[in-house]
């Protein structure tokens, strides 16, 4: 065996990947650190007060304090639960919510694997998310963690219908599941109003808002419910097992915000064509649209009541999933009436 073609062929690229999936992740745990932060920022903006201030200049070393506070403490085990699950659950919802970041498309060409079903990875990585879910309200032994986890997993599965149709109308627009040739089916010489929000403006409110419902985010939190349930489903989690819990949570948002950004924002592209705003790196308007969407996330958790269980189940079953019907059999009909269906 020639071990030289064996060292640039097979081993070299598996150490570009890893070089590559480490990089990234560091990067996305910053900014997820960053985010929480922004999101008690905002939400203390709202209700006029400063949030944290107190741990590094303007709070900016809040999210590290807190992790260190939670790595440090003593994780608490029930007697009766079922140990390995129990501990196990945390860890599936946090490796399952980075794992969806090897298919996004940061800038052309940035991505740990450009696979031409991207969409549909992403789609099921979300779905399974719920595993964790069940997982940890089953091992805790316990009433309540197990009734929040059965309410959350039918929320999780209800929402997910209708992104899915969100998805599904898109990618009618686009004839392809790549994640690259959404965002370029979107360039155009009118920038932004090109971009799939405007022509799939309902769509677009259906993604946000069936956003917030399956990745737990006020005011369809029901799933921790901590009027009813204290923590839910995690409510026999603490120390780091619970920091799993959290940053999959957050991860998940952020994944969110990005698939939101790929669909319908126009992903790295610059809001119009012209300079300046073409010399402007395509990841830096990526991580500007993310922004954006994680604020409107923020602000509805800041200014929108909680809804009641039978509120959030009547939304999505009777609003949104017609809905979305409709929207698909419409966006084909105009697809296919004015012959703009993608060859």
């Amino acid at each position: 065996m020639n071990w030289t073609n064996f060292f640039w062929q097979t081993l070299w690229p598996i150490v570009i990947i890893l070089g590559q999936s480490v990089l990234l992740l560091v990067a996305l745990l910053i900014f997820v650190a960053y985010i929480l932060l922004a999101d008690r920022k905002i939400w203390a903006a709202v209700q006029m007060r400063r949030g944290p201030n107190v741990v590094g200049p303007f709070g900016l070393l809040q999210s590290f304090a807190d992790l260190l506070k939670f790595v440090l403490k003593e994780p608490i085990i029930p007697a009766g639960a079922n140990k390995g699950v129990f501990l196990l659950a945390p860890l599936v919802t946090c490796v399952l919510a980075l794992a969806a970041w090897a298919v996004i498309p940061v800038h052309p060409g940035w991505s740990i694997a450009e696979i031409n079903v991207g969409i549909l990875y992403i789609f099921a990585i979300s779905s399974l998310m719920v595993y964790g879910v069940i997982m940890a309200g089953w091992a805790s032994n316990s009433k309540y963690p197990f009734l929040a986890a059965l309410r959350s997993a039918a929320q999780m599965v209800s929402y997910e219908v209708s992104i899915g149709f969100v998805i599904i109308t898109v990618l009618m627009c686009v004839g392809s599941l790549n994640l690259t040739k959404i965002v370029e089916a979107q360039n155009g010489p009118w920038g932004m109003l090109q971009w799939y929000w405007l022509p799939l403006l309902p769509m677009f409110v259906v993604f946000f808002v069936s956003a917030l419902a399956e990745t737990n985010r006020p005011p369809f939190d029901l799933v921790e419910a901590e009027s009813e349930l204290v923590a839910g489903f995690m409510v026999e989690y603490s120390s780091t097992p619970y920091l799993l819990f959290m940053l999959g949570e957050y991860v998940a948002i952020v994944t969110m915000c990005a698939l939101a950004t790929i669909l319908f924002l126009g992903g790295w592209l610059p809001p119009f064509p012209i300079a300046p705003f073409t010399w402007v790196p395509g990841i830096v308007w990526f991580v500007i649209k993310v922004c954006f969407m994680f604020f409107l996330f923020a602000m509805a958790k800041a200014i929108v009541p909680r809804y009641r269980y039978d509120q959030l189940m009547r939304l999505g079953w009777k609003v949104f999933l017609p809905l979305s019907l409709f929207m698909v059999v419409a966006v084909a009909a105009v697809l296919h009436f004015m012959g703009l269906a993608p060859k």
